[in-house]
């Protein structure tokens, strides 16, 4: 499951990949458009500006804007930033491995088996889908409730 702090860090990505090539958005709007606490979401904003996906502008006309173009901003770079391993389990993690306590042969072990295919799958669609995937999505979902 999607820990809140990646969701909202992906929900504020969308915000402001439609947001893309305009002024920088203020944290009270991004927060606002998308019933984020705006605490938790300063907080995230600057661990993804840290991260090189955000560009900060200070001052007036300041806020947040995207540091790179929306296609080029992946889901498995938002789940590394903010939460941690794409795996289900721990032995199947690529960049989080570790053993599972009471697994007595991870080469034989049948769950780890096919939790290997379960992350390899969602591996492939989390790295092919970006930012700017995700907004096209959400936009043919509008024009299908028209």
């Amino acid at each position: 499951m999607l820990s809140k702090k990646t969701q909202y860090a992906i929900k504020a990505l969308v915000i402001l990949g439609k947001n893309y090539g305009k002024e920088p958005m203020q944290i009270l709007r991004i927060a606002q458009e998308d019933k984020i606490p705006k605490k938790f979401l300063e907080q995230i904003l600057l661990e993804l500006r840290n991260a090189g996906l955000l560009v900060s502008k200070k001052g007036a006309g300041g806020g947040y804007s995207l540091n790179k173009d929306p296609n080029e901003i992946f889901l498995t770079q938002i789940l590394r930033i903010t939460g941690g391993p794409i795996a289900l389990l721990p032995c199947v993690s690529l960049n989080f491995y570790q053993r599972c306590e009471e697994c007595i042969d991870e080469k034989t072990c049948g769950i780890r088996d096919v939790f290997t295919d379960v992350r390899n799958a969602s591996l492939k669609i989390l790295s092919e889908t970006s930012i700017a995937d995700v907004i096209a999505r959400e936009n043919n979902l509008l024009k299908g409730l028209l």
